[in-house]
């Protein structure tokens, strides 16, 4: 079974921690091992339990959330950091490029910023995972942004996330009597909408083909294989 991501939420104000701690819960892959709120207390948690990641609030009652980033690279360089404030100050942003957050989300925030920031965060930690060489669309798809500004015409459209696509891409290609969609989605971890919405898409960018395959019982199956170059 894969290691659940162990997430510390530093936030001061309890209600919007409850509210992350309740997001998270709705995600599969990811498990609070605590809060904190402020930033002695976030010190505390990230010196004794090194966490994977942190959900890091900037104005906290006793100091500057990119004050602690000095400390979370010091005691715990592994820890990744995604921000979850209303800060938007040019000085903010800039400590926290330079310092390697993984994601700024700016509130108010909505269920779906925050998982598509997870969910981003956790493909991009699973090849980062791997071993051996790193193929290179994974690692132009680790310094990619879905909400960049893009007049590439390979952008692809909306719904459809780089890291996800290649991850499905590479998952067919081990598959040599193809794949159905609810078969990839258990596979993946996706649900069957979404594995059918990225296989249509790579169906049409001519990456896979689909077949009805007919058995001995039931409706035919619609299966899809990766085009052989």
């Amino acid at each position: 079974m894969t290691k659940q991501i162990e997430i510390l939420i530093v936030e001061d104000d309890k209600r919007i921690s409850d509210i992350h701690r309740r997001f998270i819960e709705k995600l599969e892959g990811f498990k609070v091992i605590g809060s904190a709120y402020t930033g002695e207390e976030a010190k505390d948690w990230i010196i004794s339990y090194m966490p994977d990641l942190i959900l890091l609030d900037v104005y906290l009652p006793d100091t500057l959330g990119t004050d602690l980033l000095t400390i979370i690279q010091e005691h715990s360089p592994d820890t990744d950091i995604i921000f979850i404030t209303a800060a938007a100050e040019s000085e903010i942003v800039k400590k926290a490029f330079r310092g390697g957050v993984a994601d700024y989300i700016l509130k108010p925030l909505t269920f779906e910023k925050f998982k598509e920031s997870l969910l981003s965060y956790k493909m991009k930690r699973d090849i980062l995972t791997g071993t051996g060489k790193v193929q290179e669309d994974l690692i132009k798809s680790l310094w990619n942004n879905t909400s960049s500004v893009s007049n590439s015409e390979d952008t692809p459209p909306k719904g459809i996330d780089p890291i996800t696509k290649e991850k499905v891409v590479n998952h067919i290609k081990k598959v040599n009597d193809g794949i159905t969609a609810e078969a990839l989605g258990v596979e993946v971890g996706v649900s069957r909408s979404t594995a059918r919405r990225y296989l249509e898409y790579l169906a049409s960018e001519k990456l896979v083909y689909a077949e009805l395959i007919y058995g001995t019982v039931g409706r035919p199956e619609r299966r899809y294989f990766i085009h052989l170059s």
